[in-house]
């Protein structure tokens, strides 16, 4: 058999899926997030089996990404879990046929201790999505699964449906780069968030001046593996910028390279940021400007360093 055209099979039944349920996101997740949103309590995710680990995952995402939320397993909760719920908290039930035993048993002592009960399901008929305030579809038609048993496109579902709601909930929040490091300080991006220009930045600055020829600038871009140097004039002021770009260019533009200096085809001005100034602020004139990397200056408006994104966004 091949397993390689039968996995690409999977992939392509999934993401159609999917689609289809994209189609048939409403008014409901706007609900949602502004319920969640304006909750004084947590959000308190509870599933079983399968639909348990995704409710897991979703949980960490939007604790992580500034939403108070925990997961509860549904048949630990009617052993004692119950008491982590207060009647500030909402609490979001996951079942895809929303037929589970477990699910429906903790419905009522939800309700009897006040919170908001909301729910992901696929079956917007059954006796869950009755029971809840608010229902998140997570509807499939089919799963990937042959036999139709194993929770396959349901629980990708739920995990795609958990996304969406993790990312509007951060977008609603104005979640930035440096709330992310405040949770994630133990990671290595997050502390290079939370750390400042001069401790990311280059020192040995690339450099050439005006009229450097061609082919000395190239070997100066190459050396210091930058992908640019700045350009000085004659009383050593940085007056510009070249990068990879700007070489490529100047290979289209210009029929003879050998007697090219910088002065020909240089970037005048450079993007610059202040030594003490925070990594994310450096991120946000990178990602404005579309560029990779900033000139750093000291208080003295003096060239310093260079930062770039390489630096900062390392995941190894």
């Amino acid at each position: 058999m091949d397993f390689i055209q039968r996995s690409k099979e999977i992939f392509n039944l999934e993401i159609a899926e999917l689609q289809k349920l994209a189609e048939k996101i409403g008014p409901e997740i706007n609900e949602a997030v502004e319920m969640i949103y304006a909750c004084k309590g947590k959000l308190v995710i509870m599933g079983i089996g399968k639909t348990g680990i995704i409710g897991h995952k979703i949980a960490s995402s939007l604790a992580s990404t500034g939403t108070p939320a925990i997961f509860v397993n549904a048949a630990e909760a009617m052993h004692g879990d119950l008491g982590m719920v207060s009647e500030n908290d909402i609490a979001l039930l996951i079942s895809n046929s929303g037929h589970s035993a477990e699910i429906l048993n903790v419905v009522a002592p939800l309700k009897e201790i006040g919170c908001t009960v909301i729910a992901m399901t696929g079956n917007l008929k059954s006796a869950l999505a009755q029971e809840v305030s608010l229902v998140l579809n997570i509807g499939i038609s089919k799963e990937a699964c042959p036999l139709g048993l194993a929770p396959t496109t349901s629980t990708t579902a739920t995990l795609v449906m958990g996304d969406a709601l993790t990312v509007c909930l951060m977008e609603r929040r104005g979640f930035k780069a440096e709330n992310f490091a405040l949770y994630h300080p133990g990671g290595a991006l997050g502390r290079r968030l939370i750390s400042r220009v001069k401790d990311e930045m280059f020192t040995d600055i690339p450099k050439v001046y005006e009229n450097t020829l061609f082919k000395d600038i190239i070997y100066e871009v190459s050396n210091k593996r930058l992908g640019m140097t700045m350009v000085y004039n004659d009383r050593e002021q940085a007056i510009g910028i070249i990068t990879d770009g700007d070489i490529r260019r100047a290979i289209q533009r210009f029929d003879e390279l050998k007697h090219l200096t910088a002065a020909d085809f240089m970037t005048h001005g450079f993007k610059r940021i202040a030594q003490d100034e925070m990594i994310t602020e450096a991120l946000e004139i990178m990602d404005i400007n579309k560029i990779t990397t900033l000139t750093v200056l000291d208080e003295n408006e003096q060239v310093v360093g260079i930062l770039s994104i390489h630096n900062i966004i390392d995941f190894r």
